[in-house]
């Protein structure tokens, strides 16, 4: 099948999408908040592998009850592996942020992850970079060094553990928008979620600790919000471009800020607002300028922001 017949089957629904994207925001800020209660008892690979199990056990039942056996068949375990691998990286950095950073702040170092899919789309499949993409990823760097502060005496070296987010969570979404032309999203999810549970238990063997009871509820709750937001995520991008979903998925860390002042009394400083608006705008800018030159330009290269979603398996 050439790429030009491929490109025809890619759904494009992007109010679908973006619905889907904005429900998964909402999600993933009350997880954080959630997540920010147990790390104060809690060790960052308990709260990963708990986050995974409990997720799994809500998923499992679903999947048994909406696909047959066969259809959780696969012939793209490495690109699965390496989803799962990339996600999960994001998972402890993010986690770990959120610990140690204001919430807000956390949530928007990960969401630099627009900024890092071109250079890491480049570097995959050697798709070109305009000078205009080009110009948003530099106004989106110094967005982020605004936010970092280094040399202002003020810089926390976490923070880079919360940008390593944002890097790990951009090689997940290339490899989500890579396979989900063949892969349905149930499938997507269930292989992540599986090898997640398996790798994060690894390090249980030197960092296990026993939650308090009242702990479990809020893990339990953890796990399920995860594999609802998890769903409308990997959704909402199977059904449009990133370019007409992506900048959604900023609303997040507005949500996370509210959480943060009403819960915590967070707020934040001149500088990061001001480098948190060029990170917005510089990863709306990313996310269209990919999407205009993959999915829409005259020549449709094999690119994960031109992999769509067939629409012959959704849940």
């Amino acid at each position: 099948m050439n790429l030009t017949s491929t490109a025809r089957i890619y759904p494009n629904q992007p109010v679908a999408g973006a619905l889907f994207v904005l429900g998964s925001a909402f999600t993933f800020a009350v997880l954080g908040a959630m997540v920010k209660i147990v790390s104060s008892s809690l060790t960052n690979e308990m709260v990963v592998f708990f986050r995974n199990l409990c997720a799994l056990l809500f998923i499992l039942p679903w999947i048994g009850y909406s696909q047959p056996p066969e259809g959780i068949k696969t012939a793209y375990f490495r690109l699965h592996l390496l989803r799962s691998a990339s996600g999960l990286g994001a998972m402890y950095c993010f986690f770990y942020a959120i610990a140690h950073l204001q919430l807000s702040e956390a949530f928007l170092l990960a969401a630099t992850s627009p900024l890092f899919i071109p250079l890491i789309a480049f570097i995959w499949i050697r798709e070109p970079v305009s000078q205009k993409l080009q110009g948003a990823v530099v106004v989106g760097f110094v967005g982020i060094v605004l936010i970092l502060k280094p040399g202002l005496g003020v810089f926390q070296p976490v923070a880079i553990v919360g940008l390593a987010a944002g890097a790990f969570a951009a090689f997940a979404m290339v490899s989500i928008r890579r396979m989900s032309a063949s892969e349905p999203t149930i499938r997507i999810v269930f292989y992540f979620t599986v090898l997640s549970t398996i790798f994060s238990a690894v390090p249980l063997v030197w960092s296990w600790q026993s939650p308090e009871p009242k702990i479990w509820w809020f893990l339990i709750l953890i796990g399920f919000l995860a594999a609802v937001g998890q769903l409308l995520l990997t959704k909402g991008y199977s059904l449009a471009p990133a370019a007409q979903v992506g900048p959604f998925t900023y609303v997040n860390v507005v949500f996370a800020t509210l959480f943060g002042w009403l819960f915590w009394e967070e707020s934040l400083d001149a500088l990061t607002w001001i480098g948190a608006f060029l990170i917005c705008v510089a990863g709306m800018v990313a996310t269209h300028r990919t999407k205009t030159h993959s999915l829409l330009g005259s020549t449709v290269k094999a690119s994960p922001m031109a992999a769509g979603s067939s629409s012959r398996e959704t849940p």
